[in-house]
């Protein structure tokens, strides 16, 4: 190096970023096996942002490895069944087994919780003097022995490895591919926070995890996230022509969920509804399954590598699967030899991501009675790595 900005410039062995669900999971599996990793985060802080989410035993095997497991069992719900219902009869389409049955079939529990503990639990692991808040990524340069990246806030560092986990926008991708906008889905989502009073207050017995359909596949699905049942939250799924908003979500109504799910609607959707006291929504944004995971010293997971809608519960389970093989291969290789780790990261992973992303843009899972041991019986942890 021989500029005066690359004298001043901070050496580090793995740089992460993204601080989100995937990446501080790669994050803490990687120190978990040894490797230096510092973590960048756009984000000024930490916030307890997003709502519910599932977490099932295919990553809670994970979460016991970095010892989360017992701690996030304790916060979230764990529902008995997966239940599908019609949502005008209330016609139980499909009962899938959770619960005990997970445990014992499956290896670890399914648990369902709000998406900020979650987060909260992952980055309190995370050694404070490497995660660095407030660095947005605005320039990547490889170089033949590292990868210089710099930042809005004016930082450089020299990296040798790089991992995006900076999800479906990935400045990472951007570098390998180029710059392509996502295309809008024709789908988007309603986020629901519900008074718990006012749905008490209706006699009726909700359960813990259930999706309501409706024809063309529009569906609420409604689940608690704490284990003690004081919080519920319900995400739905609406097919539209148009997405004609610049912001990444806007305002709704109690009315608009009315206007799309009310007619006819089963008592306890109607109850659902009454009790929604804030509503957001926002797009459902595709990309098509990437011929390139990793270029180099650069390497992506999660949304920047097969970003797909939530109609499966397992959007950041892929993202924090993939940080575990990711970690797993890098271990068998060292991370001198990166480029027989990647390759054997992406073999692990290409076929599984893509499938559970189709699935997922599909909007099938689980409406009909079958067998999800594919998905939630999978252990990340001792997957054949070839």
């Amino acid at each position: 190096m021989n500029s005066e900005t690359d004298v001043q410039t901070e050496q580090i062995d793995i740089a992460v970023i993204g601080a989100g669900l995937g990446g501080a999971a790669a994050a803490a599996l990687l120190e978990a096996e040894g490797f230096k990793v510092d973590v960048f985060e756009q984000a000024p802080e930490f916030v307890r942002l997003g709502a519910g989410i599932h977490i099932g035993p295919n990553v809670m095997k994970i979460f016991r490895k970095l010892g989360l497991e017992d701690r996030l069992a304790g916060i979230g719900a764990h529902p008995d069944f997966w239940f599908s219902r019609d949502g005008r009869t209330g016609e139980y389409l499909s009962r899938i087994k959770l619960g005990d049955f997970a445990k014992s079939e499956y290896g670890a529990p399914y648990i369902t919780i709000h998406r900020g503990d979650l987060h909260a639990e992952q980055i309190a692991i995370l050694p404070k003097e490497r995660l660095h808040f407030d660095h947005r990524l605005t320039d990547i340069e490889e170089r033949e022995d590292h990868v210089l990246l710099s930042f809005a806030n004016g930082k450089q560092v020299a990296a040798k490895l790089v991992i995006g986990a900076d999800g479906i926008n990935s400045a990472i991708r951007e570098k390998l591919l180029g710059v392509e906008k996502p295309r809008f889905s024709g789908w988007i989502g309603h986020r629901a926070l519900v008074d718990m009073d006012k749905l008490r207050a209706t006699g009726l017995e909700y359960e813990r995890c259930v999706k309501w359909w409706w024809e063309q596949s529009r569906h609420i699905m409604a689940y608690a996230t704490k284990g003690d049942d004081s919080e519920y939250y319900y995400v739905t799924g609406v097919p539209v022509d148009s997405w004609n908003h610049t912001e990444g979500f806007v305002d709704s109504s109690r009315e608009e969920m009315e206007a799309i799910f009310g007619d006819n609607a089963h008592p306890m959707v109607r109850g659902l509804i009454d009790a929604t006291t804030e509503v957001t929504k926002w797009p459902f944004w595709n990309r098509d399954p990437m011929s390139l995971w990793s270029q180099g010293r650069l390497c992506m997971l999660g949304d920047a590598c097969h970003p797909m809608r939530p109609h499966m519960a397992q959007g950041a389970c892929m993202a924090i699967e993939d940080a575990a093989v990711l970690a797993r291969s890098l271990t068998l290789t060292g991370a001198e030899d990166y480029k027989t780790a990647f390759k054997i990261y992406e073999n692990a992973r290409r076929e599984r991501a893509t499938k559970v992303q189709t699935i997922s843009n599909a909007n099938t899972w689980l409406k009909q009675p079958e067998d999800p041991a594919w998905v939630y019986a999978y252990d990340p942890l001792t997957v054949e790595l070839t």
